[in-house]
């Protein structure tokens, strides 16, 4: 049987297929009887579509693999704590577990902004662990943005040097 670093490090193997287009390099994989049945990466940017999410694609090809809206012998894997649109379609598709590596203060529900995966108005609640390969998880999102910044500022440079040398010509 494989531990959950085993499959954190093959979500964060999505997670970079998602660095690769330009998107926020964000991985998941669902693993049934410890065999992984669906995988996810982010596609917000490349759809155009704000709820692909590396989650919720995942959560729709294991749905449609296993014939049933029903994951209730699953457990996810995810490089970023869940926000509260992924934490819904969880509680909603019956994931029995949810394992996570970075947290996300500032969206992130399954225990660090708010916890909608362990709350008992719910009539479905989740077993969570957190931090599992945290600074590799982290680490990756964090160079993301750092590039991405760069690249920003690069070309604001450049768009200001462009606009004042054609004023003086």
């Amino acid at each position: 049987m494989r531990d959950d670093a085993y499959y954190m490090n093959v979500a964060l193997g999505e997670a970079e297929k998602a660095r690769m287009l330009n998107e926020v390099p964000i991985g998941a994989v669902i693993v049934i009887n410890d065999e992984i049945i669906a995988r996810g990466y982010n596609l917000r940017e490349t759809e155009q579509n704000a709820t692909a999410h590396a989650e919720l694609l995942a959560i729709n090809e294991a749905c449609g693999k296993r014939g049933s809206w029903r994951l209730e012998e699953a457990t996810l894997y995810v490089t970023l704590e869940p926000c509260p649109m992924c934490a819904g379609a969880i509680l909603q598709s019956r994931v029995k577990r949810v394992v996570f590596g970075a947290h996300d203060p500032k969206a992130g529900c399954a225990g660090t902004f708010m916890d909608l995966l362990q709350d008992q108005r719910f009539n479905h609640q989740c077993e969570v662990t957190s931090g599992v390969l945290e600074e590799e998880c982290g680490g990756i999102l964090t160079a993301f943005f750092k590039e991405l910044r760069s690249r920003k500022k690069a070309l604001k440079r450049a768009n200001a040097l462009n606009g004042s040398s054609e004023t003086r010509n």
